[in-house]
């Protein structure tokens, strides 16, 4: 096997860490190996920080002009654009999601890189009232070396929503990639250098959680830590963080509850419904897992979610028309299967998939078929916890509390969605929702002007729009006398 793909620090390739194996990519859609890529451990990690911030003690990227730096990440973007292709297809053999949804996330990440160049070019200092005979105003200052940490569900647009912004602040970054997904940061990070980023700037450092990630939010020179991933993870990053004093912005998990209502147009709320929970294999955080049927469509609604189950094509991810690929690893497949598997024992119905398709050319590859699963109370607990996979549980409601309460009844509280011609009725049911985003007669639509974050268990702060940019900076008063 040729030697693993190095890492990149302060604009340089960096081999495997002594001691550390390299990861090994796998093809979730075949089985077979894609190529090893060098991994980082606690040493790596010192030498990577302690660069990061040397190149950040020179000042020259936090103090150039922001018009200089928006040409910089626009630059950035042009080179994710000529790209496209190579960068959609590391994506696609690495997490199986199909050729389409590849080729529009690198142009989400494109779009994202301009949109903060916007924001840098424009977005400026206050000047605030004064209350005496002084003049004060508030800047934003960068933190520093700032940590971002991403999954390997949608590398593409995660990596671009956080590096972006805080380029943007004036910070330096250290992007962890999940070991699942390594290359699409390190590609990224190689056009930032033919873009002009300076070197030191943005780093990226594949390993594992416990031997890279651990060791670069503890790093006493990594003064913000930005985590999109599991609920658990995030709790143990806020307990370092805590102790640090430190900020941290963590996008965790999801049970959306996706509701229609009896006046609902059905067949474009059930399109959205098939979408919002089988696009990508269900691993979104605000995949629409829950469905809320208002009792009197109940039995039409099931029946054409059934018809689009059965039909949709689960395939190979670059062969044409494949609407469905292979899960991002074996082992998340499994899980999916092991969740479904307990439900069934415990009396659910399994009204489609619940298995893996008999399709021999599928056969050596992580696939599971779109799941619906009846029979179930919201309490039962594949209701309760996320699968991050093609499985929608199906559950009925009578009256609006009673659907309040369901839809709330879940520690997580990322996403929603309504279908009602009622708007007043959307409008009630949106604002007592606990949810960070709620989709009104729509789903999944998602905008990187728009801050997307969660409540309850589904994390703390707020990416995207300009507070996304804010979020990587920290306020700073300066007051002038004018006595």
């Amino acid at each position: 096997m040729p030697e693993p793909k190095p890492m990149l620090i302060a604009g340089a390739d960096v081999p495997c860490e002594a001691g550390i194996a390299p990861l090994l990519s796998i093809n979730p859609a075949t089985g077979q190996t894609n190529y090893e890529v060098a991994a980082a451990g606690p040493e790596t990690v010192d030498f990577a920080v302690r660069n990061a911030a040397s190149a950040c003690a020179d000042r020259g990227w936090r103090e150039m002009l922001p018009m200089q730096r928006a040409r910089i990440l626009l630059g950035i973007a042009d080179g994710i654009e000529r790209d496209g292709a190579m960068l959609a297809r590391l994506q696609m053999q690495e997490n199986g999601k199909v050729w389409s949804e590849c080729r529009r996330q690198v142009q989400s990440a494109a779009a994202t890189f301009r949109y903060y160049a916007g924001v840098c070019e424009v977005t400026g200092s206050e000047v605030t009232p004064a209350r005496g005979n002084y003049l004060s105003m508030t800047l934003h200052e960068p933190y520093g070396v700032v940590a971002a940490i991403t999954p390997w569900n949608s590398p593409m647009t995660m990596e671009a929503q956080k590096m972006a912004p805080a380029l943007a602040a004036g910070n330096a970054v250290i992007l962890k990639p999940s070991e699942v997904t390594p290359s699409t940061g390190l590609a990224v990070a190689r056009i930032a250098l033919q873009a002009g980023l300076p070197e030191g700037i943005l780093n990226v450092l594949p390993g594992t959680g416990q031997g890279a990630g651990a060791a670069l939010v503890a790093h006493p020179l990594v003064r913000m830590v930005s985590f999109t991933g599991g609920t658990e993870s995030g709790r143990r990053i806020g307990e370092i963080a805590a102790r640090k004093l430190m900020p941290v912005a963590l996008e965790l998990g999801g049970k959306s509850p996706h509701i229609l209502f009896e006046d609902a147009d059905v067949d474009a709320a059930v399109a959205a419904v098939a979408e919002g929970i089988f696009e990508g294999s269900g691993q979104s955080c605000v995949a629409g897992s829950r469905l809320f049927v208002h009792a009197s469509i109940h039995h039409v609604v099931l029946k054409k979610l059934l018809e689009r189950a059965r039909s949709l094509r689960v395939d190979l991810p670059d062969a044409p028309g494949a609407e469905m690929g292979p899960l991002a690893t074996f082992a998340q497949r499994d899980k999916v299967q092991a969740m479904v598997d307990e439900a069934r024992a415990a009396g659910a119905s399994i009204l489609a998939g619940g298995t893996r398709p008999d399709a021999c050319a599928l056969a050596n590859g992580a696939y599971y078929l779109p799941t619906i699963i009846a029979g179930i109370d919201n309490r039962a607990r594949i209701a309760q916890q996320e699968i991050f996979g093609p499985v929608l549980c199906v559950l009925t409601f009578g009256n609006e509390e009673d659907l309040i309460a369901q839809a709330n009844g879940t520690a997580f509280g990322l996403a929603a969605g309504i279908w009602t011609a009622d708007y007043q009725r959307a409008w009630r049911v949106a604002r007592a929702l606990d949810a960070g985003t709620v989709w009104i007669n729509t789903y999944k639509q998602l905008s990187v002007a728009s801050p997307f974050g969660g409540f309850k268990d589904s994390g703390i702060g707020r990416e995207k729009g300009i507070a996304g940019m804010r979020l990587y900076q920290q306020p700073k008063s300066i007051y002038f006398g004018m006595a």
